[in-house]
């Protein structure tokens, strides 16, 4: 998404200079380094430098922000006590910041916040205050609380002081560069960051260009450039929850507005292989917000087909959970498009397998499941290195032109999430009828991850309702993700509906999902024709 020219100066750009220029940061931040990233330079033809904000203190940029705003308030209100709403990075910036500056702070975050993150908090002398589910349910409390005790809000990005201690890491990008780069990719949740940065860049170089970086499912700042009025999202995804925002801030919205030239989004795929690419560059693990930058760099370097330039991303964060790192690796290799899956239709004879084998040749496989479709056919769900989108095309040929009819599943979230971990047999196609239920549906949910949400869920269904399906992995992550196949009678298909209408989680319906109707779906099924060739993932 490319926005409209920025004149070369505007009123505010003065004033924020200013607030930048005078932003006292460095009492509790270090000027983080500006790393060249030889390995991400040599593949993208571009020379790529890191901005560290991973190296501060608390692992991430936010406490630049929160002590500029602090050390700004008097005494009495210092006296009086702080209060945040946070599910971890800002947290620790204001628990440091109040350690620093010795005032009390009370942080009110999500139940659904990992453990290391509220000891984090807590070990820096904060009172932690678990509230509900989301960070809105979380901001709400806060604000009572506030108004409550007669405590001061830190808010988290939309504050002229918090935006004002984030723009220091655009004066010290231009400082640090030999010559002013050509693009500067930044993190987008709330927007205080790239405000910060676009500011004073754009005060000074403004052609320089200031690029902004979502993840697909949480793209609020794309969508309120786009409508040219803040908008905000009814759902967004958690798995970069250091920008899982449903609204930007006024502050920040104006100041993008005149600050941004291109808004990029990337998938949770792509958004691992970044994570993955900088730990090949540093040695260190970027939390998913953290990596966003890396990953809009990535995508829109291939789209724009940028050669030689400087380009600048920042890496904001790594406060990363250490279970979700199976994850993160496990997807990291279909965002650089080096795994394929697919399903494949093999004929239930003698040879078959060694036949389809054959064609695989010397490739490494990281999936095999085989399954029996009827006597004559079997399908296999299977996992291929592969060196790019061509090479998956190639491949499908190749087994097609044997007699191999197959799929390519790698952007299928179903299949990725749950059918690749799953192991079990076919509901018979007599099942329904037999009971009386109904044919299959399929569904995915996401929910919070907090004790007990599980069971919660399992026993709000009606049992009228017979559960024939169900898997359930935990990634690490704040979220709990699940698949259910259901069989709901007729007669109370409506009552189904509302149930689903009521929920306060995502959800969506997979029953004509192709790899479920191959792999779990009733016997019988065979492979769907091949549809027309498109991007991957």
């Amino acid at each position: 998404m490319t926005l409209a020219a920025h004149d070369d100066a505007f009123p505010e750009a003065t004033a924020y200079l200013q607030r930048i220029l005078r932003a006292r940061v460095y009492d509790v931040a270090i000027e983080s380094p500006l790393d060249p990233a030889p390995n991400l330079s040599r593949r993208l033809l571009n020379q790529v430098l890191l901005k560290r904000e991973d190296l501060q203190p608390v692992f991430s940029f936010k406490l630049r922000g929160a002590y500029n705003k602090m050390v700004g308030l008097e005494r009495a209100e210092l006296d009086r006590g702080v209060i945040a709403a946070s599910a971890g990075n800002h947290a620790q910036g204001v628990a440091l910041a109040a350690q620093r500056l010795g005032c009390t702070a009370v942080i009110v975050m999500p139940v659904t916040t990992p453990e290391m993150k509220v000891r984090s908090v807590a070990a820096r002398g904060a009172d932690v205050v678990l509230h509900g589910d989301t960070y809105d349910e979380a901001c709400e409390e806060a604000h009572r609380l506030q108004r409550l005790r007669g405590l001061t809000f830190i808010h988290p990005f939309d504050d002229p002081d918090v935006i004002a201690g984030q723009g220091t890491i655009g004066l010290e990008i231009l400082r640090q560069c030999s010559d002013p780069p050509d693009a500067i990719y930044v993190a987008v949740g709330g927007g205080g960051l790239i405000a910060g940065i676009g500011a004073y860049v754009k005060s000074l170089w403004p052609q320089v260009e200031v690029v902004g970086v979502e993840p697909s499912d949480a793209d609020a700042m794309t969508r309120s450039l786009a409508a040219g009025q803040r908008v905000r999202l009814d759902q967004v995804g958690l798995f970069a929850d250091g920008v899982a925002v449903r609204q930007v801030g006024e502050h920040t919205f104006a100041l993008a507005q005149r600050c941004v030239d291109r808004m990029v989004t990337v998938d949770t795929d792509e958004i691992c292989a970044a994570i993955k690419d900088v730990f090949e560059d540093t040695r260190s693990i970027l939390e998913p917000a953290g990596a966003l930058s890396v990953a809009g760099m990535k995508k829109d370097v291939a789209q724009r087909q940028l050669r030689d330039r400087t380009l600048v991303a920042v890496a904001c964060g790594a406060n990363m959970n250490f279970d979700r790192l199976a994850f993160v690796a496990e997807r990291a290799e279909l965002g650089e498009e080096r795994e394929a899956l697919l399903a494949v239709e093999i004929p239930e004879q003698p040879g078959s397998l060694a036949r389809f084998c054959a064609v695989l040749g010397q490739r490494s496989l990281t999936e095999f499941s085989y399954r029996l479709a009827d006597p004559q056919l079997a399908h296999i769900f299977v996992g291929v290195q592969i060196s790019g989108h061509q090479d998956t095309r190639q491949l499908m040929e190749a087994l097609e032109s044997h007699g191999f009819p197959c799929l390519d599943l790698s952007g299928d979230e179903l299949a990725k999430l749950h059918l690749c971990h799953m192991v079990g047999g076919r509901l018979p196609a007599s099942a329904g009828a037999a009971l009386n239920q109904g044919e299959e549906r399929l569904y995915r949910f996401v929910f919070p991850e907090r004790p007990g949400a599980l069971m919660a869920f399992v026993t709000a269904l009606h049992p009228n309702w017979n559960i024939s399906i169900f898997h359930y992995r935990n990634h690490g992550a704040d979220v709990g993700r699940i698949v259910v196949g259901v069989q709901v009678p007729p007669s109370e298909l409506e009552a189904w509906q509302a149930f689903l209408a009521d929920l306060p989680y995502q959800h969506w319906e997979e029953t004509h999902n192709p790899a479920y109707r191959l792999f779990l779906g009733e016997v019988g099924r065979n492979l769907p024709p091949r549809p027309a060739a498109h991007p991957h993932g």
